[in-house]
């Protein structure tokens, strides 16, 4: 089927009735990426469009409000709306937040927003893709979290046939909803990890493309929840198998629609044009930073580069900041002319903020003319380092972002301060309240060393 989705107010009125919507959950995530949202009466849809909904912020978390600040005011974007393709009569809509009438810029979309408002100054477009990676679990007698699937335990699973083949009824029902949506699913696969999948698209402009990710975690979570199953993004959630990831492609292109990153004389062979290695280059010199963003847990980092410690042998994540050709062991990848992808970016990642640091390290890379050097052929699981590598722990990644005034920039002013700090803060803090927990690894290697 072709999807348009609604342009306007008037326009998303007019679709609600058109799809029989009963009611709609008008819906916004916070700096976590949770999902927060109201179900709404599809009969108040017109007031809904122009006058918005209010939330308490401080009961969603993640919004830099506290309990005696006004109510966040959510603005629906018509051109975010998608039916439930699941679920008759239900649709969500993705929301613009405001305070007192203003843009709130505690809101990760309005931080992607304001940072694609100022590349259409330059009359440029950021396209992305995403590739969403996730575990189907079920939990035992004794309440431990195990692969829903049984009979899902080889050693080497990816592309397992007869693993996807027994989960079919999920997969075929994520699919069937995408192309509902006019998402484009070309691809629906097993990954490297038992119990682990991932479903592709289309890509689009990056803020279609971070709707889309919320919408589809949202989805996966409701289906496998239908099923008696347990849906997890979950960077790291066994330790001897492989993460999940959160790959994202990405392009620039002229206002007119003319790709920028490709270029058919490319002396490295790899198909980008100056302006494509200028722009890697800045993601490559900004990645420090970039990873608090990117892979914004503790449980981030205890996947990557872990490729000895999985049943596959490989992580899949990067350890380095590097970029290579069609070669996954690099932090950036060109699998082809003309586009990149950003294997630093987790399943826990805010599609919203990884997007915003993502093109403003670029864009800064282009303004700078850098040039990344030329590209890293090596496995960089199995050979040499090759000397920078990426943050160890949430924290060390934390304290780059800090310290980075391009992406400091990129995410704004706040009330009383930047957003940056606010993130650093709320960061911090969840690092600390990790690092404050005695585990059973500890116990087991010191209790009686001591």
């Amino acid at each position: 089927m072709t999807y348009t989705p609604p342009a306007g107010a008037g326009e998303l009125v007019d679709a609600i009735a058109r799809d029989g919507v009963e009611f709609l959950l008008v819906m916004f995530v916070n700096l976590h990426g949770k999902p927060c949202a109201k179900l709404v009466p599809a009969s108040t849809a017109a007031r809904l469009a122009a006058e918005g909904i209010g939330f308490a912020g401080h009961a969603a978390g993640g919004l830099g409000q506290s309990p005696a600040d006004p109510d966040v005011v959510a603005i629906p974007d018509p051109r975010s709306y998608m039916p439930a393709p699941w679920q008759d009569g239900l649709a969500v809509v993705q929301c613009d937040l405001h305070v007192e009438g203003e843009p709130w810029p505690y809101a990760p979309r309005v931080v992607l927003k304001r940072q694609l408002e100022r590349l259409a100054a330059r009359d440029m477009v950021f396209k992305a893709g995403a590739e969403p990676e996730y575990f189907l679990l079920d939990r035992d007698a004794d309440g431990r979290l195990k692969v829903a699937d049984a009979l899902d335990d080889a050693a080497s699973p990816c592309y397992d046939a007869r693993a996807a083949t027994r989960n079919l009824d999920h997969l075929a029902a994520v699919s069937r909803a995408m192309n509902r949506l006019g998402w484009e699913n070309y691809s629906n696969d097993h990954e490297d990890a038992n119990g682990q999948f991932e479903h592709n698209f289309g890509y689009a402009d990056a803020l279609t493309t971070a709707d889309r990710v919320i919408f589809l975690r949202y989805m996966v979570h409701t289906l496998a929840q239908r099923a008696g199953k347990i849906a997890t993004f979950m960077p790291k959630p066994f330790t001897g198998l492989t993460g999940n990831g959160l790959h994202i492609h990405f392009s620039l292109w002229s206002g007119d629609d003319r790709e920028l990153f490709a270029a058919a004389d490319d002396a490295r062979g790899l198909g980008l044009s100056a302006t494509g290695y200028a722009f890697l280059a800045g993601v490559l010199d900004h990645a420090p930073g970039l990873m608090a963003l990117t892979c914004p847990t503790v449980n981030s980092y205890k996947r990557l580069g872990a490729g000895s410690g999985t049943a596959s042998g490989s992580s899949w994540a990067p350890g380095f900041a590097t970029y290579g050709g069609n070669n996954r062991t690099q932090m950036l990848r060109v699998p082809a002319p003309g586009r990149v992808e950003a294997r630093c970016v987790d399943g826990a990642a805010n599609p919203y903020l990884a997007l915003t640091g993502l093109l403003a390290a670029g864009l800064d890379g282009l303004d700078r003319s850098l040039d990344p050097g030329p590209p890293d052929g090596r496995d960089l699981e199995r050979d040499a380092a090759p000397g920078r590598a990426l943050p160890a722990t949430l924290l060390h990644a934390v304290d780059e972002l800090s310290a980075d005034a391009v992406l400091r920039a990129a995410l704004g002013k706040v009330p009383g301060g930047e957003y940056c700090d606010y993130y650093a803060r709320v960061k911090r803090e969840e690092f600390a309240a990790y690092h404050s927990q005695v585990t059973d690894w500890e116990l087991r290697h010191y209790l009686l060393a001591c």
